[in-house]
């Protein structure tokens, strides 16, 4: 997007230059350790799920939308446990194949680990390939883990594909440190992103707010304003009375 200044009335007039949007191949890797396994809550009456089954139910809601929007878009899957690992590696738009990884999907034991390095060995090998095709490949990393800091080694030269991070994570406590975590997250992402990666977090334990991030996402790479710039969906506090207020939107990791 240019800006130009208008007639000197020191108006800017901004133009946006014709652009092709490229079909997505987009990777999930959804961590498995025990934390996955962590109760979210669906509602007053409704039965608890686990972060993992609730994942799963997010992830097929952002599927089936996203081959609403353009049927061209195609999925893979991987696991994230000490290291990342395929567990669906071919990249298709067959939502019975995402069923199928599903069925795979389990904890694991506990590995006190967590490098991100092989996640973009696998990712930056795949962006080759998806650009060959003329196509775009992002990283969806879901991470479930409120002690453990992701590492990584990448050169901070190579940016060959988009990612985006989804944290849940516990509550604040003397067992768990999840603002470290989210600030590990946040400096993996700025390292490796080509184009505006999004980074959502949630320690409030409901699982409408994890389906609401993956909304979110659904946006294109290509099309994203600045995450600071981003405002939806707005929240409902202002127009509710005092004690009518859930407080789901309460704030507990700051992006500062």
């Amino acid at each position: 997007m240019e800006g130009i200044e208008a007639g000197g009335s020191g108006a800017i007039r901004y133009t946006l230059r014709p652009e092709r949007i490229s079909n997505e191949d987009i990777l999930f890797c959804i961590d498995v350790d025990p934390e996955c396994m962590a109760e979210m809550k669906t509602g007053p009456n409704g039965r608890p799920f686990t972060r993992l089954d609730s994942i799963k139910q997010a992830i097929l809601l952002f599927i089936n939308a996203k081959l609403t929007i353009n049927p061209e878009n195609r999925f893979a899957f991987s696991i994230l446990g000490k290291s990342a690992s395929w567990i669906r590696k071919e990249f298709s738009s067959d939502v019975d194949s995402a069923k199928a990884a599903f069925r795979m999907l389990s904890a694991t034991a506990s590995s006190g680990h967590a490098d991100l390095t092989t996640l973009f060995r696998i990712a930056a090998h795949e962006a080759k390939k998806s650009r060959a095709q003329k196509r775009i490949l992002r990283v969806i990393l879901i991470y479930c883990r409120s002690s453990v800091q992701p590492q990584h080694q990448w050169p901070v030269n190579q940016k060959l594909f988009t990612m985006d991070v989804v944290y849940l994570h516990d509550k604040p406590g003397p067992d768990n440190c999840p603002q470290l975590v989210y600030d590990k997250l946040v400096e993996a992402l700025e390292h490796v992103t080509e184009f505006e990666g999004y980074i959502l977090e949630s320690g409030q334990g409901l699982a409408r707010i994890l389906f609401r991030h993956m909304c979110m996402l659904l946006s294109h790479p290509q099309q994203r304003c600045s995450q600071d710039y981003l405002d939806i969906p707005k929240s409902l506090a202002k127009r509710l009375p005092a004690d009518a207020a859930t407080g789901e939107d309460s704030i507990t990791i700051s992006s500062q």
